[in-house]
């Protein structure tokens, strides 16, 4: 098994958000620190076997300390049950963990890494950290749930959403992974897993169209891979339940960089102020990959006709009827197309827009 190695500043802050796994050396290669003592380790440097115990039982220095080499260390931080055992400390599995992990070294730091990659998600902090790349209508607006003519969130922690507007809304970010901790050998070597996920929902008294497109993008912005369905369109007088789209990209192509995370959308009334989808809680989570296969994309959306039903994650429900006479607060509006913005090469990323 060999040794994963990453930039010296990569793996010292793996090491700090996981209780001081280690530390590097030059080269970047993990040395092994108070690796021992925070895995309940102990060694005999005499027979370089490993003993469970405290960890100052049975380490010699002196004169054993000459068998203390570069190379006995990454023998030993490769070691299946001294990661395992990591895994187990720091709540990563536990002690009826069944599946089978291909690299335990890497899957502790995947873990160790995992989080939501995408910040401000459920508009806590208003609009920062969103780049808006299409700003129609009265612009992107936040509010607070359930909202006017809209239902509570699945998840109480959840208290504000984004919304938009009579005309074409579309914000994003630009995620680096190298700044977030992933180095290319982590990415290139194991891929794994990145599940993306969002929610959005219409009023109960206007249509809607939610949009959504992903891309796994190169250092130089050359797309990789894509999830980019088609639109959802919600018609009026529905149930204005949360609806979760979901995907996981597996197996994608080696070189993955940044990842590109836009969403939006647009009312079908075309009514002044904020009757367009709401969306909140979306997520960027990259997880060790298991041997299982991944979850299916939840993502089917249709467009919704009459009676039409769409059923995503969650059963959420949308139900649209024939069109009604405009809510007696609103004013019509005449459409000006944006489409264009979100027709335009999703592989024409060579001059990113986006500021963090």
């Amino acid at each position: 098994m060999g040794v994963v190695t990453g930039p010296a500043g990569v793996l010292e802050e793996v090491g700090t958000r996981a209780g001081h796994v280690g530390s590097t050396g030059a080269s970047g290669a993990l040395t092994p620190g108070p690796i021992l003592a925070q895995s309940g380790f102990a060694l005999d440097p005499r027979t370089a076997e490993t003993k469970g115990g405290d960890a100052t039982d049975n380490v010699r220095p002196e004169p054993e300390t000459r068998f203390w080499t570069p190379g006995f260390w990454r023998d030993l931080i490769d070691l299946v049950t001294l990661w395992k055992r990591k895994c187990l400390r720091e709540g990563f599995i536990t002690e009826d963990w069944d599946q089978p992990v291909a690299d335990w070294k890497a899957f502790f730091f995947l873990c160790s890494l995992r989080r939501n990659l995408l910040r401000n998600p459920c508009a806590e902090e208003d609009m920062t950290s969103w780049q808006i790349d299409s700003n129609g209508g009265n612009q992107w607006r936040v509010e607070s749930l359930p909202g006017d003519h809209g239902t509570d969130f699945p998840d109480s922690k959840v208290k504000k959403y984004f919304v938009t507007s009579f005309e074409m809304c579309l914000k994003s970010q630009l995620v680096d992974l190298k700044a977030e901790g992933y180095w290319d050998e982590l990415l290139d070597t194991f891929r794994p897993e990145i599940e993306v996920k969002d929610w959005f929902a219409a009023r109960a008294d206007c249509g809607c169209t939610y949009h959504i497109r992903v891309h796994l993008v190169s250092d130089n912005y050359i797309v990789l891979a894509s999830f980019e369905p088609p639109p959802v369109t919600i018609h009026q007088w529905n149930n204005a339940k949360w609806t979760e789209v979901s995907h996981t990209f597996s197996d994608y192509p080696p070189g993955v960089r940044h990842i590109l995370f836009q969403h939006g959308g647009k009312d079908t009334q075309f009514w002044a102020g904020w009757y367009g989808p709401r969306i909140t809680n979306s997520s960027i989570i990259i997880s060790p990959k298991m041997t299982r296969d991944p979850a299916p994309s939840t993502a089917q959306p249709e467009t919704m006709q009459g009676a039409g039903v769409v059923r995503l994650q969650g059963g959420a429900e949308s139900l649209g009827n024939s069109q009604h006479d405009r809510h007696p607060g609103s004013s019509p509006r005449e459409a000006k197309s944006t489409d264009a913005s979100w027709a335009e090469n999703p592989s024409d990323l060579t001059r990113p827009k986006h500021r963090f």
